[in-house]
């Protein structure tokens, strides 16, 4: 082999590497957003039933992971999976799996139940589809149990009509709601640690794995922002009344919005004072202004 050809061979291979490397970030940037129309769904003035904004919000982000791009990746088969491979939407989806399973939970707990009550079924099979191991392949596989977990919540909504009027709606009291936003300052907590850490089990963190705590992190972040969303319009009553919570209802799930899309080509760990980027530390600043606001929220909500 010449050594011309052996260069051209090398250089090609560079290109498609570099091409490959654009096409995964384009594809993740179209992925991040996700396809729900709330005012198309849920028309302004039309009223809804109380709880069916918050899980049909819900259904549609595990939805979407499951069925747009490369589908549920952190239980993919060694050959071709996040181990090996481009990993970002995986762990992505671990910080997904993991805001959704929590939101579920508070939703069939408190949101749906005061006192002795019973459970919702459908929030409950839920809450038990969505609390699979993310990674198992099959018997079952993740992607089976989290179908079911979408279909449970679809039943959920469906059940809230007034031709079933099966599932218990969302009581809308603030006592049952800051146990959410608790739950969430938690997740947000950790992703505030994770993005600011500087070593792993011990030991200093790897280049390669810092990409790893900020798509985590997203994750938590593209639930929830979403999710606030999805609470602006089960509240809207009470928020028309006070003021200071609608505005910082929008205030936060604009910055977790923000923060779900950022999508660097490279995920880069510059110093403060360097020519180079930290996108941890910017993706931090959206994700603990959000949490700020948060405990302003818990504050009103406790008045």
């Amino acid at each position: 082999m010449s050594k011309r050809l052996f260069l051209n061979r090398w250089v090609a291979m560079l290109v498609l590497w570099a091409l490959a490397i654009v096409g995964l970030h384009l594809g993740q940037r179209r992925h991040d957003v996700l396809p729900l129309d709330l005012a198309r769904t849920f028309p302004v003035g039309e009223p809804a039933p109380p709880g069916a904004v918050l899980a049909t919000t819900l259904a549609a982000i595990v939805d979407h992971e499951l069925r747009d791009g490369f589908g549920w990746r952190p239980n993919d088969f060694i050959l071709w999976g996040p181990a090996l491979w481009a990993d970002n939407n995986a762990n992505r989806q671990l910080g997904i799996i993991q805001a959704v399973r929590e939101t579920v939970r508070v939703m069939k707990d408190n949101l749906t139940k005061v006192s002795s009550d019973a459970f919702d079924h459908n929030l409950v099979q839920a809450d038990l589809m969505f609390r699979n191991d993310e990674r198992r392949l099959w018997i079952p596989s993740a992607e089976s149990r989290y179908r079911q977990g979408v279909r449970d919540l679809d039943e959920y909504v469906r059940g809230l009509g007034p031709a079933l009027g099966t599932s218990k709606p969302i009581t809308q009291r603030h006592t049952e709601l800051l146990r959410l936003f608790m739950t969430w300052s938690d997740l947000l907590g950790d992703a505030h640690a994770g993005l600011y850490r500087n070593e792993l089990d011990g030991r200093p963190l790897r280049p390669w794995e810092s990409d790893d705590l900020f798509y985590h992190a997203q994750g938590y972040a593209h639930v929830i922002g979403h999710c606030m969303r999805a609470l602006e319009r089960e509240y809207a009553q009470s928020l028309a009344e006070r003021k200071v919570l609608a505005t910082l209802f929008d205030e936060v799930s604009t910055s977790l919005l923000v923060a779900a899309t950022l999508k660097p080509l490279v995920v880069l760990d510059g110093s403060p004072a360097g020519i180079f980027a930290n996108h941890r530390r910017n993706l931090d600043a959206s994700i603990t202004e959000a949490r700020q606001k948060m405990y302003t929220i818990r504050e009103e909500l406790e008045k």
